[in-house]
This record gives C-alpha cells, sequence and structure tokens, in this order.
C-alpha cells in the first residue's frame, strides 16, 4: 500500500497570466509615468480581491526604455509588492517583445494548467530597434500568438501603425489616451476584462469588449473628432472640459 500523500488531494489552482509590456522612454517622463505607476497600482489592487477558488491572477511587468527590464517576474496579484517606474532612454519594444515571448513559452514559468494569458503593450512613441519580425513571430507563432492582446497609444506621437498590428486578429481596438481619466479608464477596462474571465465557467474565453462596462477613447473615436468640422467651420479636435482633466499630452 502507497503511503498517505495528502498532497494529492490538495486543489491546484490555475494562473490567469497579465503580461505588461511597457513604455519607459525619456518621452514618459512627468505625469506620464506618474500616472501609469498609479493605473498599474490600482489595477493590482483589484486583482488581489478576485483571487479565490481555483484560480490566481498571475501579472508580469516588462519595460522598454534605457533597458529592457523584467521589472516584476510572473507572480500571484497578492504576493507583489508594486516598484513604481522611472522614464529614460530610447524604445527597444523589439526586444521586450522577444523577452515575453521567450517568458510565454516557458512552461516552467507559464505552466500548461494556466489559462490563456492577455498581454498589454502601453507606449507613447516609435520603436527605435527592429520590432518587425519581433512582432510577426509574436503574434502569428506558437503559445504567444494565443495569447489576448491590448494596445493603448498615448498621446499623438504614438505609433499607431506598431501597436495596430500588436493587436490583429483579436476583437479589441486600439485605444487611446491624451490625458489621465482616459490612461486610468484603458486601466480599468483592462481589469474587468481579466476579472470577469475569472467568474466565467470557462475563463480561456475573452470578454467581448462591447460587453464591458468601461468605454476607454480609441483611435477610431479620436480620428472621427479630429476630421469632423464643427459648427464654427474650424475641426472639433479642441477637447471638452471632461476630456482635458490632466490633457497634459
Amino acid at each position: 500500500m502507497q503511503p498517505f500523500d495528502p498532497s494529492k488531494f490538495t486543489a491546484r489552482t490555475k494562473p490567469l497570466p497579465v503580461i505588461l509590456l511597457l513604455d519607459v522612454s525619456g518621452s514618459m517622463a512627468g505625469a506620464k509615468i506618474h500616472n501609469l505607476n498609479a493605473a498599474v497600482r490600482d489595477m493590482l489592487e483589484t486583482f488581489r480581491d478576485f483571487e479565490k477558488g481555483e484560480t490566481e491572477i498571475h501579472v508580469a511587468v516588462i519595460t522598454f526604455g534605457a533597458e529592457v527590464k523584467l521589472h516584476q517576474a510572473l507572480a500571484s496579484a497578492s504576493q507583489i509588492t508594486w516598484h513604481d517606474l522611472d522614464a529614460g532612454g530610447m524604445t527597444p519594444l523589439g526586444t521586450a517583445l522577444r523577452m515575453a515571448k521567450a517568458m510565454i513559452e516557458d512552461k516552467s514559468v507559464v505552466p500548461s494548467r494556466a489559462y490563456r494569458p492577455t498581454v498589454v503593450l502601453v507606449s507613447d512613441g516609435q520603436p527605435n530597434d527592429s520590432w518587425e519580425q519581433p512582432l510577426k513571430e509574436f503574434i502569428t507563432d506558437g503559445r504567444s500568438a494565443m495569447c489576448d492582446r491590448m494596445a493603448l497609444a498615448i498621446g499623438a506621437d504614438a505609433d499607431e501603425g506598431v501597436l495596430g498590428k500588436f493587436i490583429e486578429g483579436t476583437r479589441n481596438p486600439l485605444f487611446y489616451a491624451e490625458n489621465a481619466r482616459q490612461l486610468r479608464d484603458f486601466f480599468k477596462f483592462v481589469t474587468m476584462s481579466v476579472t470577469l474571465r475569472t467568474q466565467s465557467k470557462d475563463r480561456n474565453i475573452v470578454p467581448e469588449p462591447s460587453s464591458i462596462q468601461v468605454k476607454p477613447a480609441t483611435i477610431e473615436e479620436r480620428s472621427k473628432r479630429v476630421e469632423r468640422p464643427d459648427s464654427s467651420g474650424g475641426s472639433s479636435d479642441s477637447v471638452s472640459a471632461e476630456d482635458s482633466e490632466g490633457g497634459y499630452w
């Protein structure tokens, strides 16, 4: 007879990975990086409240600026103590994508029992390294191609073409932030999308963007607003009082 092993009767939690790829280049300095830190802290706090039963939300943060760095290794949100990001350097997106792909493909980091990861890319500029092949491989090959992907363009200088390619094949629009409120709304959207999955029967199914209560600004909406002339004959790209909260970008 085999000896009694209580560990055989202990339910193993299944991780739901959330991987953030965050631009911390020099152009993110000041209010942008301050509000990005605040948004990530809020997201982690909410994730902690939803870690129950068999599902744990695991979060990793890869930053790209003066260097590409694993700022936060993949870990349960309840175990993470957030350390604020600093801004500086260029925008080596290609290297960040290679690091993220290596993490996702490694089954010792993201185990086979894990639910479908969500990968979030946030940037306010244009890549300064070779990004085309790493991006193609990320969205078309291996386990990374099966991830849900979201992207946020911060300000008018963000490379909409690159960010748009990152979300190809998903149902998510390209989101946009030109002020602090819009950045918070985007991270609330990410938070709700992930937490809704923890309550779903099939946690690998990503909610339809239209089913999520928070409605962040999108590039498409911004383009329509800029192109539509106002009644005075000028363009309507002026920012309303509501939208101008923290409109420093």
